[in-house]
């Protein structure tokens, strides 16, 4: 770039920064209180909307002059709606399920009477010496956040927050570089596709940049259809400009002048969110014809898929674009030599193109000197099942499994005990306790018999059954099936009949060493990633807990009581109360009778084994028993002359 391209991109960029300082300034030098209110879909979905009215009701009924600010979700889940308030004179302090009555209360007691209420406190925002206990809280000092850093920091719809943040400072430097330079330090960082294969992404772009063709194509692969995965669509809603950012950089690197956003149609929020922000972006001059007043031109959209798990595959989602089935496609070539259309495609997924702006903005020695030497960088997961803090957690690359669940996120509630954790999402494995200090990164997971995946986590304790945990996720995966491959469409329905069967108790000799033949036989087949890792969860279960199949097949017995056709309730007639009838009211099918003492029986022949009558019996009796396998429920006789 000369001298003169130079002098405009710079005057250019400046003013948009200082249009964004002034933004900022505007914010932080208001001496009322700022509330900041998490919005995300996990803040919605908690009752935020109702959070943020109870506010505004109670700020304008005491007469208090105070901001609220939408802001982004900041990974902490299991405590939406999670709120922020910054009150003069106080470190910021995050609260954690603020309902209305308690947003009523913190207006009263906080922001009229001065008092912070600590009993609701999740922790100070920023070291101090008034509320210094709350601080070292294992998600602030624990984690490293580089991708989500300012998550749940800024209003993701107004596009002077991410810029006052250093926002597209990166994307201005990168179009003073020659677009080999910028591929080298994403080389250099070791920055490793974060969609789950693992690909070296400076290496992808080369490819990309060296490949015939003159339209070339960026694709952001928002396509998250993992169960209990949500990392791509809380970063799209939280932060969407470093995503389009990266994008940008990504563009200008392998010399693609069109950008596809695919999202998945079921994430209405993020669709919405990312859309404002390519308009605003193009507004500043910060995408679109001649970016930053270079001959630079992006043209960026947004494509809403219909939500096939398959689509995920980058073949795949391709064809999906093209308007075709979604189903994967012969590699070679690659979409990097022969992508959309026909033409070299750069497909990555949103963690991927989030990474990018910070390491052109620290350098790719910053950036290598976070996790390990072959998985440079954080891992982003969402951490959900079993477990005391769910939520999106964003770690350094080599932490073990047990830190992560353990210190980071709570461990197991309830005071039950850790069993296994699957990693990956449904194609990843079911990993027990002796794997908890495995390094989370790509080649230790491999070696463990899981993978790293799209970042989906799983936490199981003492009461799951691991042969309905991989009927579970084989039931999904052979349902999210394309269908194109034998072996991955027929296999893994028998695979999923053999599972059934078995946790019906009907399980034969001879069904588990079929069902690892079936399972090697399904991996060596099939075509995509869907069908050679569907098997994961069934060949990791059958060899960290082959003994719960055993039990199974040869006892007719589920050990941890899951399996309804290896399960029976009872009722423990010592401790059943005379006169309670709270297990009868909660029966949908009135298996419930009253004995002639007035003690309560359940009636094997109508017994559904929904489990409601454990929830109903009052605690202080614990009367209600599941037993493994059915015949040894006791047999309690129905009288004949009493009523239900």
């Amino acid at each position: 770039m000369t001298p003169e391209k130079n002098k405009n991109l710079d005057q250019m960029f400046t003013a948009i920064q200082e249009k964004a300082a002034r933004h900022a300034d505007s914010i932080t030098e208001d001496p009322a209180p700022k509330i900041y209110i998490g919005m995300a879909t996990c803040g919605l979905a908690s009752g935020a909307l109702e959070t943020k009215k109870a506010f505004e009701e109670a700020l304008s009924l005491r007469n208090i002059q105070a901001r609220i600010l939408q802001v982004g979700c900041m990974g902490h889940c299991y405590g939406e709606p999670l709120v922020t308030v910054h009150n003069p004179g106080f470190p910021p302090i995050l609260y954690h399920q603020v309902t209305p009555g308690k947003a009523t209360m913190l207006v009263k007691s906080f922001l009229e009477e001065g008092d912070p209420l600590f009993e609701y406190l999740l922790g100070a925002m920023e070291e101090n010496d008034l509320i210094p206990q709350v601080w070292d809280f294992a998600r602030f000092s624990q984690e490293k956040r580089v991708v989500t850093e300012i998550c749940g920091f800024i209003n993701p719809e107004e596009i002077l927050d991410y810029i006052a943040m250093g926002g597209y400072s990166s994307l201005a430097e990168t179009l003073r570089l020659e677009p080999h330079d910028i591929i080298n330090q994403v080389k250099n960082s070791g920055l490793r596709g974060r969609g789950g294969a693992g690909f070296p992404t400076g290496k992808k772009w080369e490819l990309a940049k060296d490949a015939r063709g003159q339209e070339k194509t960026v694709i952001l692969n928002a396509d998250e259809g993992d169960p209990g995965a949500y990392m791509d669509r809380t970063i799209l809603e939280s932060n969407p400009h470093q995503v389009l950012e990266g994008i940008a950089i990504c563009a200008y690197a392998v010399g693609a002048r069109k950008a596809i956003l695919y999202v998945r149609s079921e994430y209405p929020l993020a669709v919405k969110v990312v859309t404002r922000a390519i308009e605003q972006a193009k507004e500043l001059g910060l995408l679109g014809k001649g970016i930053l007043g270079t001959s630079f031109d992006l043209d960026i959209s947004v494509f809403q898929g219909s939500g096939a798990f398959v689509c995920g595959e980058e073949t795949a989602l391709i064809q999906s674009i093209e308007g075709q089935r979604g189903m994967p496609q012969l590699r070679p070539p690659y979409p990097v030599q022969k992508g959309l259309w026909g033409n070299p495609t750069v497909i990555n997924n949103v963690k991927t193109f989030a990474s990018v702006p910070p390491i052109l903005k620290h350098g790719e020695f910053w950036y290598r000197q976070i996790g390990t030497e072959g998985s440079t960088g954080t891992a982003i997961f969402s951490v959900v099942g079993d477990i005391l803090h769910a939520g999106l957690v964003e770690i350094p690359m080599g932490v073990p499994l047990r830190t992560l669940i353990f210190d980071i996120c709570g461990g197991i509630p309830n005071k039950r005990t850790f069993k296994a954790v699957q990693v990956g999402g449904p194609s990843g494995g079911c990993l027990p306790a002796d794997f908890l200090d495995t390094p989370i990164d790509f080649d230790s997971l491999t070696e463990a018999g899981a993978m790293m995946g799209s970042g989906g986590m799983v936490v199981m304790d003492e009461d799951t059954c691991m042969v309905d945990v991989a009927r579970y996720f084989l039931d999904f995966t052979q349902k999210e099936s394309c269908g194109k491959c034998t072996f991955c469409r027929i296999g893994t329905r028998h695979l999923l009949n053999l599972l059934e069967r078995i946790t019906k108790g009907e399980g034969r000799e001879g069904d588990l060493e079929l069902l690892e033949d079936l399972s090697q036989d399904i991996r060596d087949g099939s075509l995509c990633g869907l069908g050679k890792t569907a098997p994961n969860p069934v060949l990791t279960s059958l060899k960290y807990f082959r003994d719960e199949y055993v039990a199974h097949v040869k006892e007719k017995r589920c050990p941890a009581g899951v399996c309804r056709a290896l399960t029976a309730y009872y009722i423990d007639l010592e401790k059943c109360a005379r006169g309670c009838d709270a297990c009868v009211g909660s029966c949908p099918v009135e298996a419930i009778f009253t004995t002639k003492n007035r003690k309560k029986g359940i009636d094997q022949t109508l017994c559904v084994k929904c489990g409601e009558c454990v929830t109903a019996c009052p605690a202080e009796y614990d009367a209600v028993r599941k037993v493994s396998p059915p015949e040894r429920a006791p047999i309690v006789e129905r009288p004949a002359d009493i009523s239900d």
